[in-house]
């Protein structure tokens, strides 16, 4: 005599009703499945916000800054010659520690007419929604002085 367990009647008896040719509706439904979990890229970090910004801060001054205030930032550039007053040297101690960095950083977004000084220095307008360029630009600055 062949004794089958219950479990093994309900399966036996699943595989004949699908076998019977059941319609999809008598069918049992069988569990959903959760969806899968979207891709999300990983945030960027603010040590790599950083390294971007000072990235692009270097680029800024050598290609807006240099002309007139020199690689090293002497004030010494190739546009200082033709320039009165002749552009701020950067190395100058005494003007650093006469400065505030909300000084420097008001000078690179509006220009040297927005304080009261010449307005040969330009503004940049692009850099003010840009605050990490505008902070890595002054960094700089403060790193010209020897």
């Amino acid at each position: 005599m062949l004794h089958l367990s219950f479990r093994a009647v309900l399966i036996l008896f699943a595989g004949l009703w699908l076998a019977a040719g059941c319609s999809e509706s008598e069918r049992p439904a069988e569990p959903a499945q959760a969806p899968a979990a979207p891709v999300v890229a990983p945030a960027p970090t603010a040590a790599g916000d950083a390294v971007a910004a000072q990235a692009e801060a270097e680029k800024i001054f050598s290609e807006r800054c240099v002309t007139c205030h020199g690689a090293s930032g002497g004030g010494d550039g190739p546009a200082s010659a033709g320039l009165v007053p002749k552009p701020r040297n950067f190395q100058d101690h005494a003007w650093q520690q006469t400065v505030s960095d909300e000084y420097i950083e008001q000078i690179v977004q509006y220009g040297g007419a927005a304080v009261g000084k010449s307005p040969a220095m330009p503004a940049n307008p692009d850099l003010m929604s840009k605050p990490a360029v505008v902070a890595a630009l002054r960094t700089h600055v403060r790193a010209l002085a020897k």
